[in-house]
């Protein structure tokens, strides 16, 4: 019975995740296992329930129909295994987040050293990427977002700082060289370095005083992709090869040490902290519901 719930367990992964290579990065095994344990599931069962190509696969009408009971069945196992939580001294298990690097970065490091102290038996994984996740999908229990970027139906709560700024810097020996902008419209006659989205699109910058509001699209020497990446075009603005438009609170070592200084300030945007999101259920994972008490505390 453990290795046909396992078997289950396996294809539910895949499907959800679109793919064995996703499902198996998520789930942290390896692809030919589960793409093993869904062939063992369909020999047993004596139906196709995939349908596989080089590229993708979709399930069988067979496959949609054991998906639309399972995925629930499954939850309700889970649920039942956790509930024995409640005979423990303190909660235990493995919490999944999937956040965004800006917030593995500037948010998290001050909340998840003190919640692991807090809960010692709880073992926390988190994934890092700034594009939109299905975090049911991506096998991960929940997830941090700016409010623009939640998925549908979640529960959102506050974590972090409730604003942020978007900061816009440059080094002192390119200031010097180039000139001060005075105006957001004057970036487009510098070297400034961008961010892009694994998607493709590439953010504005944007800025705001008195009412005003500004979108700029400059350009420059250097692009990187967002979050993972930004630690290269820091490198580069203290080199004094350009100006760089990032999280205040990311450059702050860098403004006070003074290897960057601040241009356009008052022109700085601030923005709504982040959320940790999750889906709308009956019964909360006990890590996770550790860890949104921890939060709201």
């Amino acid at each position: 019975m453990a290795s046909d719930l396992n078997d289950l367990s396996a294809f539910v992964a895949v499907t959800r995740a679109e793919g064995f290579r996703e499902a198996a990065r998520a789930g942290g095994v390896s692809a030919s296992s589960l793409s093993e344990a869904v062939r063992r599931l369909e020999a047993g069962l004596g139906v196709r329930l995939l349908n596989r190509t080089t590229r993708s696969i979709s399930t069988t009408e067979a496959g949609a129909r054991l998906l639309e009971r399972l995925g629930p069945a499954l939850g309700d196992v889970a649920a039942a295994v956790d509930g024995l939580n409640a005979f423990r001294d303190r909660p235990a298990g493995t919490l999944k987040l999937n956040v965004p690097a800006g917030v593995a970065r500037v948010v998290l490091p001050s909340i998840i050293t003190p919640f692991l102290k807090a809960y010692p038996d709880i073992r926390l994984e988190i994934t890092v990427e700034d594009g939109f996740v299905d975090i049911l999908a991506a096998g991960c229990d929940a997830g941090i977002r700016y409010d623009e970027r939640i998925e549908q139906d979640m529960i959102a709560v506050p974590i972090g700082p409730r604003t942020q700024r978007f900061a816009t810097a440059a080094s002192p020996d390119y200031l010097a060289a180039h000139g001060r902008p005075e105006h957001p419209r004057d970036l487009l006659n510098h070297a400034c370095f961008r961010g892009r989205f694994a998607s493709g699109s590439m953010p504005t910058w944007d800025f705001e005083r008195e009412g005003e509001v500004v979108k700029v699209d400059p350009t420059g020497p250097l692009q990187v992709r967002v979050g993972a990446a930004f630690d290269l075009a820091i490198s580069a603005a203290v080199a004094g090869l350009g100006i760089i438009h990032l999280y205040e609170d990311w450059l702050k070592p860098h403004l006070a040490d003074g290897s960057l200084v601040p241009v356009l300030e008052p022109w700085w945007e601030d923005f709504p902290g982040p959320f940790l999101y999750y889906p709308g259920r009956r019964h909360l994972p006990t890590p996770l519901r550790a860890f949104v008490d921890f939060i709201k505390r």
